[in-house]
């Protein structure tokens, strides 16, 4: 069919480019949960993760960007029930449609994860979590106090650490059920009575679990319990992904329980300046360089960018550098296979010159012991001499 003479004939550009426009300037799609099961999920080195999130009829392409997956921390895996939170957008290139993802939690987890925000805001106003309160972890503590399961791993793992970083260090264990609806009050109590024995430093630790396993370190009297502690406190709470208020409230939250071992059995005070000073000095320098390079891109783009979004730019070029990444490894290795074929080629042709190869078949060479040269002619011999074989030298005179 021939176009209307009334009709736009569309490049495939500019119409993806209008599709773009209408899914990414609708409300409804900026701001929109959709459940579904994980499937095909890469984590490249870029810090990126793409996923599919699929049903029994559809399936939806997803990405969330590192800055997202840093801050979010989701524990993600294959075949996984998910509530996904993020915006509609189309990534050009393939005239793929995909959701942006900045929030993602297992399904049935909205409504604790709502409690959980409500609590963290009601106990943030009143100063709970503020940075001013923290205090520091004594570097050699004599004294560590630990509540958690007397018949749990994480017990175990943490006097382990102890034993092997800290032997001389006293351990006083005020037990405690981690879970369920008599843990919260035993916890409380656990914490005020390991105060009055005046331990250096306490740790409150479990293992990792499911946000209902964990809801007991999100429990508003534990948490005004740790943030009360007259004894600094360092939560060990789940697994590196978890995070609970008692982390916020505590002195210095640790990853796992065997984590918070280690941070409370600290190395010296001059090793930890050492470090600290390599590490400011390195982030002095990757910031310096990374505001550089923003600086340059941005003045760049500045003068190009009129209805197109630096932000969704920038996230598309994410993307393709992935792909780009994986083709370039492939070439790479590819290559060097060649270049290691060519060396072991010119290695052996070395070999068959080697003069040492030479004199192993019966050659010698033979230098004036005068002045070392390399005697080639009758008339060059005269003197001491030195003759050169396989496996040593010999003197020879001619008179």
């Amino acid at each position: 069919m021939q176009p209307s003479l009334l009709s736009e004939t569309l490049t495939v550009s500019q119409l993806t480019f209008r599709i773009r426009k209408l899914l990414e300037e609708n409300p409804e799609l900026q701001d929109v949960w959709v459940t579904g099961e994980i499937s095909n999920l890469s984590r490249p080195a870029s810090g990126h993760i793409y996923f599919t999130l699929k049903d029994k009829n559809a399936s939806l392409r997803c990405v969330m960007w590192k800055t997202d997956a840093l801050r979010t921390r989701p524990n993600l895996q294959e075949g996984a029930a998910v509530e996904v939170h993020g915006r509609i957008a189309v990534y050009e290139p393939q005239g793929q449609y995909q959701l942006i993802a900045n929030l993602i939690q297992a399904k049935g987890e909205g409504a604790l994860f709502q409690e959980f925000l409500r609590l963290k805001s009601m106990l943030e106003a009143e100063g709970l979590f503020d940075p001013e309160r923290k205090r520091a972890i004594p570097e050699h503590p004599r004294v560590i106090g630990i509540v958690t399961s007397a018949t749990g791993a994480a017990l175990r793992d943490m006097l382990n650490t102890i034993r092997r970083r800290q032997p001389l260090a006293k351990v006083i264990l005020a037990p405690s059920p981690v879970q369920g609806v008599d843990a919260p009050p035993a916890l409380v109590d656990a914490i005020q009575a390991l105060n009055p024995k005046n331990p250096d430093v306490i740790l409150v630790a479990r293992g990792g679990g499911s946000i209902e396993d964990l809801w007991a370190f999100n429990d508003e009297r534990v948490v005004r319990a740790v943030a009360a502690s007259q004894v600094p406190i360092i939560s060990g709470v789940g697994h590196e992904t978890d995070f609970t208020l008692c982390d916020f409230a505590a002195d210095l939250r640790a990853p796992t329980p065997t984590a918070a071992a280690e941070l409370a059995t600290q190395t010296t005070l001059d090793d930890l300046r050492f470090r600290l000073s390599a590490y400011q000095s390195r982030l002095t320098d990757l910031t310096s360089n990374l505001l550089a390079d923003h600086e340059a891109l941005i003045s760049s783009l500045a003068t190009r960018l009129k209805y197109v979004s630096p932000e969704r730019r920038i996230q598309s070029e994410f993307q393709r550098l992935d792909e780009l990444s994986r083709r370039a490894f492939s070439a790479l290795n590819h290559r060097v296979q060649l270049q290691s074929a060519r060396v072991d080629g010119i290695s052996k042709r070395l070999n068959a010159l080697n003069p040492a190869g030479i004199l192993a078949r019966g050659y010698a060479i033979i230098t004036r012991k005068s002045d070392g040269k390399i005697v080639g002619k009758v008339s060059q011999a005269h003197g001491e001499m030195n003759v050169h074989v396989s496996d040593g030298e010999f003197e020879v005179i001619k008179k």
